[in-house]
């Protein structure tokens, strides 16, 4: 018996190693991770976060000053559909409606449901009649360059 009271066994033993190979795999797995996790933020930033006009004054900057400031991009983003449609897709479904100025700064103030499918979209009676206006502004100006 060994001095731990057990058959075979003695206090200076050690516990078998692990193979090398295993932890090699887990730091390939991590860095793989990684290298991912910031390549899919990198897209996302690139492809999907609108950034502002650089010439934007007047009304356009205020408007978007306003679009930014309230909940707008959690569901709306530039080029793509996200929650709500993009900007560049809203813009280019009212570019010839002489009222849409007005339609959209309604649907802001009020929302409205069904218009890009069953998607909702909330009303925002906190956002005075004047500021909407030059938030719809804003999106109108947002048609995509004629290719």
């Amino acid at each position: 018996m060994g001095t731990t009271g057990r058959p075979g066994s003695t206090e200076d033993e050690a516990p078998p190693r692990r193979p090398r190979w295993l932890l090699l795999l887990l730091a390939l797995f991590v860095a793989m991770s990684a290298v991912g996790m910031l390549a899919t933020g990198w897209f996302i930033l690139r492809g999907y976060v609108f950034k502002p006009p650089t010439a934007a004054t007047g009304s356009m900057a205020a408007g978007y000053t306003l679009v930014q400031a309230s909940d707008c991009m959690r569901c709306h983003l530039a080029e793509r559909k996200a929650v709500g449609p993009g900007w560049q897709a809203i813009a280019a479904r009212h570019a010839d409606n002489p009222e849409a100025v007005t339609l959209l700064a309604r649907k802001i103030r009020e929302g409205s449901v069904g218009d890009w499918g069953r998607v909702i979209m909330p009303r925002h009676p906190q956002i005075g009649e004047a500021d909407a206006r030059l938030m719809a502004q804003w999106v109108l100006a947002q048609r995509p360059a004629s290719r």
